[in-house]
C-alpha cells in the first residue's frame, strides 16, 4: 500500500533518497524530470537548514518548498514538490520500476487537494507522454512551452564575438558583482515569470553549485568617454553539465535593454560559446519560450536547432 506524506524540511538521508529517484528517471527517460531551481531546494534542505541553503536565502524561486513523498513498503516510489509561489510550480516522479500502479495519479491527485481548489502549473519535461496525459486527464491545460535547442560546437563553424566600441569582456568577479548581474537580469527579464525574480541570494547559492566556475561567467562592461567606472550591461553565464561527455549550456544571457539593438547579444552568445568550446565542450544546449519569436531566430543563425521540449500545464 502506498503511502503519501508531507515534509517542509527533508533530512540528508531523504534527500538521498529523492535524488536516487529521480536519477533512475532520469537515466530511463534520458531527461531529468525536475528542473534546477526544484533541485537546489533538495540539497538546501539536505544540510538540515532553510531553503536557501547557506547563503541564507529566504525570498524567490528558492524558498518555501513543500515536498510531498510517496513511500510502498518504506521504499520511496515517488515524489513531488511545490515551489511555494502565490501561483505554485509542481513538479513530480515516478520511479519507473513502480510506474502503471496509480502513483503518479495519486501524486497529482493530492498536490490538487491539498492546494484546496487553488491554482497549480505543472511541468512536464521532454514531453514525456505519460506525463501529458496525467495532466490531461486531471484536467490540466497546456499554457507554457520551453523548447530546448542544441548546437554542436565543430559544425557549423562558431563566428568571431565581435563587441560594440566601448565594450570589454571580462570573467564575474565573485564577491563583487553578483549586485550588478542582479540588476541587469531583472532589466533584462521583467517580463520572464521566474528568471526576472532572481535575487542575490539566488546566484550565490548557485555559486556554491559543484558546476561553477568564474571564468565561464563572462561579464560585459561598458566604459563611457570621460568615465573611469564601468557599467555592466550584459552577461553570459555558462554552465558545464557533464564534463567527460563535452556537453555545456547557455545558462543566461542578459542583455540590459537600455543597450540593446547593437548587438551585444550576439557577440555574447559567441563568446560564451567559443569559452566552451575552448574547454573541451562538445556540444551546447539552451533553453528558449517558444513564443520568443525574435530569439529562436537568432538562436537558428548561429547554428542551434530544436531537441525537446517542457510543457507546462495548468489549473
Amino acid at each position: 500500500m502506498v503511502a503519501l506524506s508531507w515534509r517542509t524540511d527533508l533530512t540528508a538521508d531523504e534527500v538521498a533518497q529523492v535524488r536516487a529517484l529521480l536519477d533512475a528517471v532520469t537515466d530511463v527517460d534520458s531527461v531529468a524530470p525536475v528542473s534546477e531551481a526544484f533541485l537546489l531546494r533538495l540539497r538546501a534542505d539536505g544540510r538540515g537548514g532553510s531553503s536557501g541553503g547557506s547563503s541564507g536565502a529566504s525570498s524567490g524561486p528558492l524558498s518555501g518548498a513543500e515536498h510531498l513523498l510517496a513511500h510502498d513498503d518504506g521504499v520511496l516510489v515517488g515524489y513531488a514538490q511545490l515551489d511555494g509561489g502565490e501561483e505554485p510550480d509542481g513538479e513530480l516522479a515516478v520511479h519507473p520500476e513502480h510506474r502503471r500502479c496509480g502513483i503518479g495519479g495519486g501524486l497529482l491527485a493530492e498536490l490538487l487537494e491539498h492546494l484546496a481548489g487553488g491554482p497549480l502549473r505543472l511541468w512536464a519535461h521532454g514531453e514525456h507522454i505519460g506525463a501529458i496525459a496525467l495532466a490531461e486527464r486531471y484536467g490540466l491545460t497546456r499554457d507554457r512551452v520551453l523548447l530546448q535547442l542544441r548546437r554542436e560546437l565543430d559544425r557549423p563553424p562558431l563566428d568571431d564575438a565581435v563587441f560594440p566600441d566601448g565594450v570589454t569582456i571580462r570573467p564575474f568577479v565573485p564577491g563583487r558583482d553578483e549586485p550588478a548581474v542582479v540588476e541587469v537580469n531583472a532589466k533584462a527579464f521583467a517580463w520572464h515569470p521566474e528568471q526576472g525574480r532572481w535575487t542575490v541570494d539566488d546566484v550565490l547559492v548557485r555559486e556554491e553549485e559543484p558546476w561553477f566556475d568564474p571564468a565561464g561567467f563572462l561579464i560585459a562592461a561598458w566604459q563611457a568617454p570621460g568615465q573611469e567606472a564601468e557599467q555592466l550591461v550584459g552577461f553570459h553565464w555558462t554552465k558545464v553539465h557533464d564534463a567527460a561527455a563535452g556537453r555545456g549550456e547557455v545558462y543566461v544571457l542578459a542583455v540590459d535593454p537600455a543597450h540593446h539593438g547593437l548587438g551585444l547579444g550576439t557577440a555574447l552568445t559567441l563568446a560564451g560559446l567559443h569559452h566552451l568550446r575552448d574547454t573541451g565542450m562538445r556540444t551546447v544546449t539552451l533553453y528558449v519560450e517558444a513564443d520568443n519569436e525574435a530569439a529562436i531566430r537568432t538562436y537558428q543563425r548561429l547554428g542551434f536547432t530544436h531537441w525537446d521540449t517542457d510543457v507546462r500545464y495548468s489549473r
